[in-house]
């Protein structure tokens, strides 16, 4: 029986994305998947910017990049052809394309072959769970190989199921999985794509219909299956060279690679973890591929888990801390949901009148309204993360004359940190995080962040490997590089970005997580109490330093 920091179960996006990340911070792990290879049937098809950077945090954005379509359009249409609404976002502010089409299963592959990189990270296809227990401070996993059925056992620390909508750990912990059963859908790809144009379309009709271009040359559709249709029928040739008949000169030219009927869910489990065992990815919720948000939520789900595990491993937070990513990620998650839900009824489902009604509205609202366009074209629908519970401290920044009153509401906590392209101590200019890592981070504007913190403060952020930097003008960076305390990285902006985003915001320090979420911000002179509100947030144990 052997033993490792945590099990993960299934290895698609989620699970891939996790064990890199553990797999980077030592953490011994083991992932187990059922199927002897990554699923290659037709999956998600749109990776927003917050995924490319889960991709660059786990530094194989270079093997990603290769098979995606940055701005990537999408444009909806009613039955007679006429453009209801589009969304051609052109912001990036997060470091990368904030709407991107990609071939799902070249992608989940680079994250597979990442994992290769860590002696501490194993492997195990064509292992199925079959059951669990946990007692004595730890889970025992039980594994059958599916092509000798061999048992093997398993234990670890924790156990976190990942392994898709049937998941096992999920009916394990008792959760229900909560929501409703939506439409039908036929999925085709096809390679040599025959019609060639790069964007996206959505037709709303008797027979809604969806048709992407793709990397590679690969063109997906997706057709509504009727309610009187089998899936067998749906996936019948016959019935699709039909279908792509209203779309292509000759249907029987089409080099279709892949047919796959799908049902549509909307489900959030009921709760995602007990003790030891916790869900993420599509074991804890699934949603339409309507808002193209299934793949990103996956990948925002291991980015927020992956640093509560380190730290709870390695002593530097308690248990309770793990408590948050539930609390953290079931509010965004339902936004999601409720989005992709609400985008399937208005422009991608034959829907009814109230449905027809609300497509000519938006349609008509957008194309008379410059103000619901562009709404409509930037994704400001788009629900962000913004987390009110968790590791995150409300802000606390006194009002005095030296602030702006006009920007005391715009506040940042719970947020993103934005990432602009920086000058580092060599002068090399990149983005953000490469420059940081993917640590807690202490930003200070024009300020050595080691001047305004108590020596007890920064030990106990030096404990969580904390990067301590400042901000300031690149013509500035030579200069303050000279004479910055010791272990303070300095940032050179060249282009104005991030004095831009200090300028509409009443602070100047901030603290941002590993997962690069502002835990809290502060002005310079209350960084010191700041701090210490984030470390209890943390649930921080500075007596306790197991792995060290």
């Amino acid at each position: 029986m052997s033993h490792h920091d945590v099990i993960i179960v299934g290895a698609g996006p989620t699970g891939l994305t996790l064990a890199n990340l553990l797999g980077q911070a030592g953490v011994h792990t083991l992932v187990l998947e059922k199927l002897h290879d990554l699923i290659d049937y037709p999956r998600a098809i749109g990776i927003d910017d917050e995924a490319l950077r889960g991709m660059q945090a786990v530094g194989l954005i270079d093997e990603v990049l290769p098979h995606t379509v940055p701005f990537h359009m999408v444009r909806a249409v009613d039955a007679e052809g006429r453009v209801i609404s589009e969304m051609n976002p052109q912001t990036d502010e997060f470091g990368w394309s904030r709407r991107n089409g990609f071939i799902q299963p070249l992608v989940d592959h680079a994250l597979l072959d990442g994992l290769e990189r860590f002696a501490n990270v194993e492997v195990r296809l064509g292992h199925e769970l079959t059951a669990l227990e946990e007692s004595d401070g730890k889970v025992t996993a039980t594994v059958r190989n599916v092509d000798t059925d061999e048992v093997l056992t398993f234990t670890a620390d924790y156990l976190v199921g990942s392994e898709g909508g049937r998941s096992f750990s999920r009916t394990w912990i008792g959760a229900e999985f909560e929501g409703k059963t939506l439409a039908r859908v036929v999925v085709v790809d096809a390679e040599n794509d025959p019609i060639g144009t790069p964007n996206a379309i959505f037709g709303a009709e008797d027979r809604s219909w969806a048709t992407f271009g793709l990397p590679h040359g690969i063109r997906r559709w997706e057709f509504l299956i009727h309610e009187h249709e089998t899936n067998e029928e749906a996936e019948s040739d016959a019935f699709i060279r039909k279908l792509l008949a209203e779309h292509v000169p000759d249907p029987d030219k089409v080099d279709i690679v892949r047919v796959r009927a799908y049902q549509h869910n909307a489900r959030i489990a009921s709760k995602f973890r007990k003790g030891r065992v916790i869900l993420a990815g599509d074991a804890a919720h699934v949603m339409p591929v309507n808002a193209g948000q299934g793949w990103n939520s996956c990948i925002r789900d291991a980015m927020n888990l992956a640093w509560k595990l380190v730290a709870v491993l390695k002593g530097h937070a308690a248990d309770s801390l793990l408590d948050t990513y539930d609390q953290e990620r079931r509010d965004h998650v339902k936004g999601m949901v409720n989005l992709s839900v609400t985008m399937g009824k208005t422009f991608a489902t034959r829907g009814g009148i109230a449905e027809k009604v609300a497509r000519r509205a938006v349609g008509v609202a957008a194309t008379v309204l410059p103000p619901v366009k562009q709404y409509m074209s930037a994704m400001k629908f788009k629900p962000m993360p913004k987390y009110t519970r968790g590791v995150v401290v409300p802000p606390n920044v006194p009002v005095s004359k030296s602030i702006l009153g006009a920007h005391r509401g715009n506040t940042a906590t719970g947020k993103l940190f934005i990432q602009p392209r920086l000058s580092g101590p060599d002068g090399r200019v990149a983005l953000m995080d490469d420059l940081v890592g993917y640590n807690w981070t202490i930003l200070a504007w024009n300020n050595d962040p080691k001047n305004l913190l108590s020596a007890e403060t920064i030990a106990a952020f030096d404990r969580l490997g904390t990067v301590f930097a400042t901000g300031v003008p690149e013509v500035q960076r030579a200069w303050t590089q000279e004479r910055a305390s010791e272990g303070v990285t300095v940032l050179g902006d060249a282009q104005g970005r991030l004095k831009q985003w200090f300028d509409t915001r009443p602070s100047g320090v901030i603290f941002i997580r590993p997962d690069r979420v502002v835990a809290a911000e502060s002005i310079a002179g209350t960084a010191d109490e700041t701090a210490q509100r984030v470390l209890r947030a943390l649930s921080h144990r500075p007596a306790q330093t197991k792995g060290e």
